[in-house]
């Protein structure tokens, strides 16, 4: 409203005509729309660029990685979770005991096969961050039995996890991958990633993390990185073992119908 009230005064200051506002309309861009020669002149080298860098082959993966569908273990979720607590552990020089990663983060699978730089952008086409965050014990089983409630348990390395009893009265038990016992009060170094340590992703332990630590790593590079070095060794990329979630299915049916009562021992 300023701004029409403005071009108005200074038209009749001038003695001219008021100008003939229009109202806005979108126009889709189709094949009837021609390219401007000069624009496409210029993107063509890097589109080219970026066309030879995407089909770019990696290595393969003769079984491929899935995240699993009905009950199924999300193995494309626990490797991606494996290469985060690995990378975390060597860039701070100490152990990293527990990472977690989220599904709806992974946007496709990994097909069995020749794996290229495309494959890994659209299991991971955002610029998401690993970092590492401390949590006691008791905030780590939290998180895992807050992944379960939600998703029947999100993509986790480093521990394992049993739901049992009944849907009415279920029982968590939660150890450390070697099957020794969590201490609730140990402060423990986590690796996640900035989206879910800032935003939780409806787990809201993970947003009371401490001492978070960048590490300048974006989770996308570390799967290239990864995948193009057991390429020039001609090593196969294999899903990990499952196991990391015993969940009967009709667990998996309770948590998805929201039928779940979690007794507390």
């Amino acid at each position: 409203m300023l701004v029409k009230s403005l071009s108005l005064i200074l038209c009749l200051a001038a003695g001219a005509a008021p100008p003939t506002l229009k109202q806005a309309e979108s126009r889709p861009i189709t094949a009837a729309v021609p390219e401007d020669p000069k624009v496409a002149a210029v993107i063509a080298p890097k589109a080219k660029e970026i066309q030879d860098t995407f089909g770019q082959v990696l290595c393969e993966a003769p079984k491929g990685l899935f995240r699993g569908r009905r009950g199924e273990e999300n193995l494309l979720g626990y490797w991606v979770a494996d290469l985060m607590r690995e990378k975390a552990a060597a860039q701070l020089g100490q152990p990293v005991k527990f990472a977690i990663t989220n599904q709806g983060g992974l946007r496709s699978n990994l097909r069995p096969g020749i794996l290229k730089v495309s494959d890994i952008y659209e299991v991971l086409p955002f610029e998401n961050e690993l970092v590492v965050v401390e949590f006691t014990g008791a905030q780590i089983m939290q998180i895992v039995k807050e992944g379960v409630l939600r998703r029947s348990g999100e993509p986790v390395s480093g521990v394992k996890v049993e739901l049992k009893g009944q849907p009415e009265a279920a029982q968590f038990v939660i150890t450390w991958e070697d099957g020794s016992p969590i201490d609730p009060k140990e402060v423990v170094k986590v690796a996640t990633s900035d989206y879910l340590a800032a935003s939780g992703d409806s787990m809201a332990t993970i947003k009371q993390g401490r001492n978070l630590a960048t590490t300048g790593l974006i989770l996308r590079q570390i799967l290239l990185d990864v995948c193009e070095q057991a390429g020039k060794a001609k090593r196969p990329v294999l899903p990990p073992a499952p196991g990391r979630y015993r969940i009967s299915p009709e667990m998996h049916q309770a948590l998805s119908d929201k039928k779940v009562r979690i007794q507390e021992s």
